[in-house]
This record gives C-alpha cells, structure tokens and sequence, in this order.
C-alpha cells in the first residue's frame, strides 16, 4: 500500500522560507513520480512542481519557478519541496501526491502531464503553509 505523509508547513513571514517533507512507502518501482499541489480556500487544487524520482527531472508552476525547488534524499524515499521567497499568495494546503512509473505510464498513455491533479494516482493528507504581510 503506498503511503505519503507530508510534514514541514507552519506560519512565515512574507519574504521567508520553508521546507516540506512528503515521506514516501508502498511504491513498487523505482521511477515513481512524486508532485506538489497546493489549494488556498475557494481555489482549486494547483500543481506547483514535480519530480520523478529516478533521474530527478523537476517541473515547475510558473508562479513558483526561482522560488521553490523539489529534491529528494539519497535514499529516494522523502521527497523536499523548500519553499524560499513565500509570498501572502502562496497560503494553502500542500499536498504531495504520486504515481508508481513514469516508464509505463508513457507506455501506456503515451505522454504525462507533471502538474495535473489527474496525472496521480496516490496523495497525502495535507500540510498548511500560511504566509504572513
């Protein structure tokens, strides 16, 4: 069963930063792709970045790029979102959510979409980053 835990939100002044933690068990193959999204109250669910796992190939929301980067550790277990620069409109709930193979998803479907809700198959339960003016 695949599980995804995520840690690391709390409250920061504007200008700040932060780092979540997405804490990753279950996955059966080893380029499974993990994403962040974010959801600020009467939004909808936003991705912010990706990462698959294997090569550590990074995606970016345009409204994050310079800001936030996506890592993982070396045992490719827990996944980072540090978060740098955070602005009032960065406030939401941070999910982490993942997909068990990049391989065969393209096999299958023929192409991915690393910022989609759609694209993932498993998510945690939401950790709130609040930004303060």
């Amino acid at each position: 069963e695949v599980q995804l835990v995520e840690s690391g939100g709390g409250l920061v002044q504007a200008g700040g930063s932060l780092r979540l933690s997405c804490a990753t068990s279950g996955f059966t193959f080893n380029d499974y792709v993990i994403g962040w999204f974010r959801e600020a109250p009467g939004k909808e669910r936003e991705g912010v970045s990706s990462i698959s796992i294997k090569d550590e190939l990074t995606y970016y929301a345009e409204s994050v790029k310079g800001r936030f980067t996506a890592s993982t550790d070396n045992a490719k277990t827990t996944v980072y979102l540090q978060m740098s620069t955070l602005k009032p409109e960065d406030t939401a709930v941070y999910y982490c959510a993942g997909f068990g193979s990049l391989r065969r998803r393209i096999m299958s479907e023929g192409s991915w979409y690393p910022l989609q809700t759609r694209t993932y198959d498993y998510w945690g339960q939401g950790t709130q980053v609040t930004v303060s003016s």
